[in-house]
């Protein structure tokens, strides 16, 4: 008698089991789901970039190409909380004035460029942030080509 009884419970037993793991696995299927709508809705893009993956912060030092001068002496301060330092000398034309902006920043949705805001005039105010470097980029937000390219790259210092 013990026996048929263990036999009617065992098929139970396993269908119940079966049940439990399945309804276990969607639920956590809807969390995973949740979590990565979480996720998208945060102002952090997702994944590997120069924002979430490189030790960005600190002061990056270049001579930028000037029409009318010898050069321009540019250093960018990138701050952890947004802030940024912008200085400039002209090189040439007075060398001892020296023009200091500064303002915050904001990352592009891609999370590998920066704009700075509150500039003065048609700067553009965009950057490439890369391994310990950014490139100085048009008013598209485009790389600069050519001869000159190189030369719009400032070194972190």
């Amino acid at each position: 008698m013990v026996m048929k009884k263990s036999v009617f419970y065992l098929p139970l037993l396993l269908l119940t089991l079966i049940y439990s793991c399945t309804r276990s696995s969607s639920d956590n299927s809807s969390n995973d789901e949740e979590s990565t709508q979480d996720a998208g809705n945060s102002s952090l893009p997702v994944g590997d970039n120069s924002q979430t993956s490189l030790d960005w912060p600190g002061t990056y030092f270049g001579v930028l190409p000037c029409a009318s001068c010898e050069g321009i002496e540019t250093w960018v301060t990138l701050n952890a909380d947004g802030t940024f330092e912008l200085k400039t000398n002209y090189l040439g034309l007075n060398d001892a004035r020296e023009e200091i902006f500064t303002g915050t920043f904001e990352w592009d949705p891609t999370g590998s460029m920066v704009q700075l805001t509150g500039l003065i005039g048609n700067a553009p105010g965009k950057y490439k942030v890369g391994e310990n470097r950014i490139w100085h980029l048009d008013q598209d937000g485009n790389r600069i080509e050519g001869d000159l390219a190189e030369r719009y790259i400032l070194s972190k210092q």
